[in-house]
């Protein structure tokens, strides 16, 4: 009966504990979104600050350099991790990270393939 108990508190701890995956989810398919409707702008919008402040070269705008990029091609979410306020969303095109800042979920990199070992390399990051 104690065993049962212990079991039940534990499942109960977690489904407290759920991690949202949906948001950074819709954040990753929105950015996808705006670069394939060439609404870089918006794209842009939607980076972490860091990442928009480093994306350009001197006298380029945000836009400007993210229609120079190579990203991926978006598609569907296959896997979503969340640790934090950090998450990894893979989609079928595409790998990126995010960050969670006060107002949401916000694009740290992305056009990111794995290295093996190594870290990833990504065509936007900070």
């Amino acid at each position: 009966m104690r065993k049962a108990l212990v079991v039940l508190m534990m499942a109960l701890v977690t489904v407290g504990c759920a991690v949202d995956t949906a948001s950074p989810a819709r954040a990753a398919e929105r950015f996808h979104a705006a670069i394939s409707a060439h609404q870089e702008d918006a794209a842009c919008a939607m980076l972490a600050r860091k990442t928009a402040d480093k994306l350009p070269d001197p006298g380029e705008s945000c836009a400007d350099a993210l229609r120079g990029l190579r990203l991926g091609a978006g598609g569907q979410v296959t896997q979503v991790a969340v640790w934090g306020d950090d998450a990894q969303v893979r989609l079928a095109g595409d790998t990126l990270f995010l960050h969670r800042f006060s107002d949401g979920w916000r694009i740290r990199a992305a056009g990111c393939e794995p290295m093996g070992d190594l870290p990833y390399d990504c065509e936007v990051d900070d």
